[in-house]
């Protein structure tokens, strides 16, 4: 019944899709996020069904989309060029095999995330990729968040729909990425026009966003409670009374500490002290070796060349009350635990260089729309908090990403592709406004003239 479920919707959505080709897109959205492939028994795991929704979503805006207003930010062509580098790099890669196996999601991410700003042409498809991405994210928050409530979950023993860590069912992603859209979920409460914003759309978005702040607890991942910390001093921004939000923010969390489940505040507890955790022992001592792999490899190993590490370190070990010891462990093919490490790794000083221009460029463009379009009473007042909305989750991403091999993750490209869409629309909206004015004074300066 479930595969039945699955395939009806997606039946239905592109069925849809034939007439409005945008729906493709969102279908591809939807198919990315959620891998429904991956959680039917028989029917669609047999078919490559996000192949074939890119293809469809392609080819519906080539053939069908309106391309008029068609515009190409420098971003999409830094991620071009990235996904070019990347190319280059994984030629001469130190594992072939491997490498060409994350070449063939890494390419697609980014060539559509290239491609999705082309397609964002109206506040309503911004609306609608942004609802979408929500929602589907939104389908593994909400089983997450459930079963934290009825068991309390603990580290590596929540189940989210599926049993692998492919994607956003991984523990620190989706702590990352579930964080990164309540800011997002909020506009929507205050905002959004497809769902107008009444008591149920507000009290839906505060469930969802509870749901989103319980992953972080559910999976008692470290890197959810960083994110929580930097979504909270960011919000101070729009807040009207900010000795009040500081407040209140600090009594919930007081509140919030004997709830949480034990497994959860130990794990917590080895942020202040990681020579006592094994695995932050063991992330230090691959970013070493790292840096010193980049000496003699400016140009990074490709794609998987974390598998060619071998590391020793020192674990501090109680022997006795207020005693302890030093335990030297040695390993070998661990992954980089870091986005920044994982593409200075892979990808040399170069690629990390395009990668953290793609990124801040993103937050500094975010910030330019936040503050021009900060008027509450302006007529495109809902943009400056979009922008800042889609800033924050960006923010938190990057934060996140110090801790996670989230470098190349579809879902925030996706992110980036949105404020993107967000920045050339917003530059056309003004374009249109500037060319009445351009034309009035150019009749002006010709009367003046013949006068």
């Amino acid at each position: 019944m479930r595969d039945l479920a699955f395939i009806g919707f997606l039946v239905a959505l592109i069925g849809m899709g034939l007439r409005r080709p945008f729906l493709l897109v969102l279908a591809y959205v939807y198919i990315d996020i959620v891998s429904p492939q991956r959680l039917t028994y028989y029917l669609l795991n047999t078919v490559p069904i996000s192949l074939i929704a890119v293809v469809m979503a392609v080819g519906g805006w080539a053939l069908a989309d309106d391309k008029r207003d068609v515009r190409v930010a420098p971003r999409q062509v830094l991620m071009l060029l990235l996904i070019l580098y990347c190319w280059a790099t994984m030629q001469g890669a130190d594992f072939q095999v491997e490498a060409h196996e994350k070449w063939d999601w890494v390419w697609k991410a980014l060539v559509f995330a290239a491609f999705l700003p082309l397609t964002l042409r109206t506040r309503l498809r911004i609306e609608a990729l942004l609802l979408f991405m929500i929602l589907s994210a939104g389908a593994i928050v909400i089983v997450g968040g459930i079963k934290t409530i009825v068991s309390g979950g603990g580290y590596g023993q929540l189940n989210l729909m599926v049993d692998n860590n492919f994607g956003l069912y991984e523990g620190s992603t989706i702590s990352a990425v579930a964080v990164a859209i309540v800011p997002l979920i909020f506009w929507f409460a205050k905002f959004g026009t497809i769902f107008p914003p009444d008591w149920r759309v507000k009290l839906f978005a505060w469930a969802l966003a509870f749901a989103c702040l319980l992953i972080p607890v559910g999976t008692a991942a470290r890197t959810g409670l960083i994110c929580i910390g930097i979504v909270a001093l960011l919000s101070l921004r729009a807040a009207k009374r900010k000795v009040l939000y500081i407040g209140l923010v600090a009594a919930a969390g007081v509140v919030a500490v004997p709830f949480l489940p034990s497994a959860f505040t130990e794990r917590m507890g080895t942020i202040q002290n990681h020579q006592a955790d094994s695995s932050a022992s063991t992330r230090i001592a691959v970013w070493k070796w790292t840096l010193g792999f980049v000496q003699d490899h400016p140009f990074g190993g490709g794609f998987e060349a974390y598998r060619g590490n071998r590391i020793a370190f020192d674990v501090v070990q109680k022997t006795g009350e207020g005693e302890t010891t030093n335990k030297l462990e040695t390993d070998k093919a661990r992954a980089y635990h870091s986005a920044y490490f994982e593409m200075l790794g892979e990808q040399g000083w170069l690629g990390l260089a395009l990668w953290l221009l793609l990124h801040f460029s993103g937050l500094a463009r975010m910030e330019v729309l936040r503050r021009r379009y900060r008027d509450p009473d302006g007529p495109l007042a809902w943009a400056g908090p979009l922008a800042a909305a889609l800033q924050t989750a960006h923010a938190v991403y990057l934060f996140g990403a110090l801790f996670v091999g989230i470098a190349f993750q579809p879902f925030v490209y996706m992110l980036v592709g949105a404020q993107i869409g967000l920045d050339t629309y917003l530059g056309r909206l003004r374009a249109e406004t500037a060319a009445p004015a351009r034309r009035r004074n150019v009749r002006g300066g010709q009367a003046l003239a013949e006068a």
